[in-house]
């Protein structure tokens, strides 16, 4: 899958794109990313890709041509990538949205900056808009490195065998189980007996169960959202009942 970047801070990128699942996929060359800098499309002698705002007000305003320009060149080379603009205003990135872009055949991610784009960008050229949440970054970059981490996760091939992408939160739509390892008792605390039974179907129905548990207690909106077994009902009576009895 190929990621195209379009940002005024190209030197954002080096660190989290050179480390981990991320460089493992680029060195499997399951994924490409390429980063553009939107300045190299401006036409002046200094590189304006920002101007004041029409209509008055605080702050700067990313320009039009510069940025068309960009698109327009990395679209060329890439005519079957979806255009993703990174903003307040875009749908937020969940792990369904994150699923959806993984299917894409690329993605050429619009970083925002200072105030936001020039609206006909949006209006002549995005074909998606995600957001990372209700709050103001100062630049769509972290924005966009999210996409390319939540997205590279879903691409068949990148994960090792030990790790598993549907395993995760949001996996099957339930928070994920607790998770512990070595050594079996810390500052009191021992790990749930289950875990050490050896008996896979008994570990299968306790971590059902927690990530039942917690999905329930700090994300009780997911939810009426997941399709739930009859097994799954029966384990949220009894953590309800649990829950009750102080357990």
């Amino acid at each position: 899958m190929r990621f195209d970047i379009l940002t005024l801070f190209t030197g954002m990128f080096s660190g989290p794109f050179d480390e981990s699942i991320i460089k493992r996929a680029k060195d499997k060359q399951l994924i490409d990313i390429t980063l553009h800098n939107i300045r190299d499309y401006a036409t002046d002698r200094h590189q304006t890709a920002d101007d004041a705002p029409y209509g008055g007000g605080a702050g700067m305003v990313m320009k039009a041509e510069p940025l068309a320009a960009c698109i327009t060149a990395v679209k060329e080379l890439r005519p079957d990538s979806t255009v993703v603009l990174t903003s307040p205003q875009g749908r937020p990135l969940t792990h369904r949205v994150a699923s959806e872009l993984a299917k894409k055949a690329g993605l050429i991610i619009v970083c925002g900056r200072y105030e936001g784009i020039d609206e006909r960008i949006r209006t002549l050229y995005a074909e998606d808009d995600i957001s990372l949440g209700d709050f103001v970054l100062s630049g769509g970059e972290i924005a966009a490195m999210a996409i390319v981490d939540a997205t590279t996760r879903l691409i068949p091939g990148v994960l090792g065998s030990c790790e598993s992408a549907g395993a995760d939160s949001f996996g099957d739509g339930l928070l994920e189980y607790p998770q512990y390892t070595r050594p079996p008792l810390f500052m009191g605390i021992e790990v749930p007996p289950a875990l050490l039974s050896g008996n896979h179907e008994l570990i299968r129905k306790w971590r059902r169960k927690e990530s039942l548990r917690k999905t329930r207690l700090l994300r009780p909106d997911l939810l009426p959202e997941i399709t739930l077994t009859k097994e799954d009902l029966k384990m949220l009576h009894e953590i309800a009942r649990e829950d009750d009895r102080g357990m």
